[in-house]
């Protein structure tokens, strides 16, 4: 670790990878009101992109989980066209690159686009359209997961759509929603049918429902990585004395978190930076990665949110790589291409970073 603690306008320079990105809670608020105007979308709360932008985080520090997710229904409505969804997607990797982000998946969930007759294979193709010209443009790697909303019932459908575009531009599958009530073994069904595919998918889980949400995902539904996990600590004897058989498992396996921590604070999942678990789950090894969730209703970016673990835990250079590594290892991306990456991109810019604050 070097003798300063990295400074948010260097960790933007770094070579980043996120994993864990809805496509609908990054607009930018200029974007949603343009779209609104132009498609006659009348409910936004306000109209003035600024004003727009602090409506969206205000509502979204609630500490509820439920009271979160209602702010999708204005990002949602004003993605209901090919335009709007190439639109938002190609601002997106024009964002994620402009944040020094080199490799992302982002998620979205189809079924919630077609209120103006979209196919499902058309919401899909305009995503990925836009994730290209944009990625290409800018220099950034944006592949999409698509998502099922668990309290519905076309898991399978989706599932089916994501294998059938995995060699155009999507990476995998998930399940987002509400958690209490809706367990992932719901949708048993859709994740038997990715495994007989030889497909990745995660699954929301351990965010705001415990344990059993978690083991569920893993034993009885056999997911690659775990959406946020924050509930893991519940398994976890105090100041980490005593690892649960879960939380033993989960370590083992090297099962990837996809940790988002202002997130988990805004929904009540944590109480604080500091308090967030995932300074305790740094310090056993547990495979963690760091994510933004929902860029716009957060108002972060990834650089921002290594900036504030870097405050909460005095982080240096080392563990920033090491979340940056974690993430491209657990990335659903071909091993020699994860490789490549990690090789040629990641620990060399790390690497110039570390240098140069050495010599500063």
């Amino acid at each position: 670790m070097t003798s300063r603690v990295p400074a948010l306008e260097e960790i933007r320079r770094a070579p980043k990878v996120l994993l864990h990105d809805h496509l609908d809670g990054g607009l930018r608020p200029a974007t949603i009101a343009e779209l609104a105007d132009a498609h006659g979308y009348t409910g936004l709360p306000e109209s003035e992109p600024g004003a727009l932008g602090r409506w969206f985080r205000d509502a979204s520090d609630s500490g509820s989980l439920e009271r979160y997710l209602e702010t999708f229904t204005h990002t949602v409505a004003v993605m209901q066209t090919p335009e709007a969804l190439y639109r938002v997607a190609r601002e997106c990797a024009e964002d994620l690159a402009a944040d020094g982000v080199v490799y992302a998946e982002v998620r979205y969930a189809p079924e919630q686009h077609l209120v103006q007759d979209m196919t499902l294979e058309a919401v899909v193709e305009a995503v990925n359209a836009g994730f290209d010209d944009g990625g290409r443009e800018h220099g950034v790697q944006v592949r999409s997961l698509l998502t099922a909303m668990r309290h519905q019932a076309r898991s399978r459908e989706i599932a089916e759509l994501a294998v059938r575009y995995r060699d155009h531009g999507v990476a995998g599958f998930d399940i987002a929603g509400a958690e209490a009530g809706n367990p992932p073994t719901r949708h048993l069904d859709a994740f038997e049918y990715l495994q007989r595919e030889n497909a990745h998918f995660t699954i929301h889980a351990g965010e705001a429902f415990g344990l059993p949400s978690i083991w569920q995902a893993i034993q009885w539904c056999g997911a690659d990585r775990l959406g946020h996990g924050v509930r893991i600590i519940d398994d976890i004897g105090e100041d980490g004395a005593k690892l649960g058989r879960l939380a033993d498992y989960v370590r083992d396996k090297r099962i990837p978190l996809e940790m988002c921590p202002t997130s988990n604070v805004q929904t009540g999942a944590a109480r604080s930076i500091a308090a967030h678990p995932i300074g305790l789950l740094t310090r056993l090894r547990f495979r963690v990665t760091v994510n933004t969730d929902n860029r716009l209703m957060s108002g972060t970016s990834l650089s921002e949110e290594f900036a504030h673990l870097v405050e909460a835990f005095g982080y240096g250079w080392s563990d920033l790589r090491w979340f940056t590594l974690n993430a491209m290892k657990s990335a659903f991306l071909h091993f020699d291409e994860r490789l490549a990456l990690i090789d040629d991109v990641i620990k060399p810019g790390f690497t110039a970073l570390e240098e140069a604050a050495d010599r500063g």
